[in-house]
């Protein structure tokens, strides 16, 4: 029976991994979903700051990064590669450049005194989270992700740390219940 495909519902949201789920590279994560459509999806974990992480030229963009200033570890794939995401600049002022709708990737190739001034907020990253074609349905699917809304703050939020259990908690309901699952599910 073919799994059903989700690429109109997790483009643009969040994925919240539901305990306990088996991948230690994803326990507790939250996922900003940078794409997801017949080839595959790729997302950024947005909840893993990664100290000490550095990269030839990373110095220039650190500068311009909103806080904590330090690089996050995106996800499992490729860990050195650098990404950045950003909220685009102020449009015109005829739309809103507040949501995430208005995120996208910054070319780090760039010269980081050009571009990042035009920016409104900047996190970076190394590595991704990928998937292949119908791998993350299967696993929604599965009951291993719970797909929900994005805000601004769960990918620029100053206490990346918190963002499972914040996430979790405005949900309301069953799923902010979840919220105050003990990290070890054994000890409940």
């Amino acid at each position: 029976e073919p799994v059903e495909h989700f690429p109109s519902t997790t483009r643009r949201r969040l994925l919240v991994a539901a305990p306990p789920l088996d991948d230690p590279n994803f326990d507790r994560t939250v996922v900003f979903m940078l794409e997801h459509d017949g080839a595959g999806a790729v997302g950024l974990v947005v909840n893993r700051p990664a100290p000490g992480i550095r990269f030839a030229g990373i110095d220039a963009w650190l500068d311009y990064v909103d806080p904590p200033q330090l690089v996050f570890a995106g996800g499992p794939v490729e860990p050195q590669a650098l990404i950045g995401i950003a909220l685009a600049p102020a449009g015109d002022g005829d739309r809103d450049t507040g949501t995430v709708a208005h995120l996208d990737t910054v070319d780090l190739s760039e010269d980081a005194q050009l571009v990042a001034p035009d920016l409104r907020q900047l996190r970076l990253f190394c590595g991704y989270s990928g998937w292949g074609p119908g791998q993350l349905d299967q696993e929604i699917a599965a009951g291993a992700w719970l797909v929900v809304n994005a805000e601004l703050g769960d990918v620029f939020g100053a206490d990346p740390d918190g963002a499972w259990r914040r996430v979790l908690a405005r949900q309301g309901g069953r799923l902010a219940l979840l919220a105050a699952a003990p990290d070890d599910l054994s000890m409940n």
